[in-house]
């Protein structure tokens, strides 16, 4: 049996995340479907980590199986013909039996965009928030965040997770041009964590919190006294590390 690893960038926007769901488009259903066709098969496709609907993907990582030895230069081409242009598969290569794209996965980062003025060429992957934004008092309020904690106030209430303690490594946001970049690192996310981490940090500079406001938050474990999750649009996987 081999075990091949793709590396995998997507456009989110017409789709209902990664995960395969009952009457919903979603990135994993639509590259599953492809490598059926190509190579007259159905694949249990793993991913290292599971999108929400509108997320992007600059750097996911999936791992599949199967019994036939691919020309992995003809397999990456013939895949790419087919599959829709929001999808793309930017590399595939043969892994160990044993490698698994999701366990195997040390550390994972996001990156969210947002832009500074409303802008037609920004809108579909950014969020526009028409406030003052200050990165070097964002980067402060962000170390609130950084090492072991219970997410349970950032995570979706009808999560079905029951580990809510993730590692954060880094939390840093940076200014480029028109565009903030808040850039996040951690083993693990829950479902809307990174959005509802920014749209709270988003929501301390707007009023002038401190970092307590933070605190109480995290040791509430109630997703109520979080902040507004900001939308989907400008989120992006960045990378897997293993």
């Amino acid at each position: 049996m081999k075990n091949y690893k793709l590396l995998i960038q997507y456009d989110g926007t017409n789709y209902a995340g990664w995960q395969s769901q009952i009457n919903a488009r979603t990135i994993q259903d639509e590259i599953s479907k492809t490598i059926k066709i190509i190579l007259n098969e159905n694949v249990n496709l793993i991913g290292a980590g599971r999108t929400d609907s509108g997320v992007h993907a600059f750097g996911q990582v999936a791992n599949f199986r199967s019994e036939q030895t691919l020309d992995l230069y003809r397999f990456k081409y013939q895949i790419n013909s087919i599959l829709e242009k929001d999808i793309s598969i930017l590399q595939i290569e043969e892994k160990k039996a044993d490698f698994h794209s999701r366990y195997d996965a040390k550390k994972r980062s996001y990156i969210y965009l947002i832009s500074k003025y409303k802008s037609p060429f920004y809108s579909k992957y950014s969020y526009f928030w028409n406030n003052k934004i200050d990165c070097k008092r964002l980067n402060f309020l962000s170390r609130a965040f950084i090492g072991q904690r219970d997410y349970t106030s950032f995570s979706r209430k009808n999560s079905d997770t029951e580990n809510k303690v993730c590692f954060i490594y880094d939390a840093l946001w940076k200014e480029r041009k028109d565009i903030i970049i808040f850039k996040i690192e951690a083993d693990r996310f829950l479902h809307g964590m990174v959005r509802t981490i920014i749209g709270t940090l988003l929501k301390t500079l707007k009023y002038n919190y401190d970092t307590n406001y933070i605190e109480e938050i995290i040791l509430n474990k109630d997703r109520e006294s979080a902040g507004e999750a900001v939308p989907a649009k400008g989120l992006f996987l960045f990378k897997i590390k293993y």
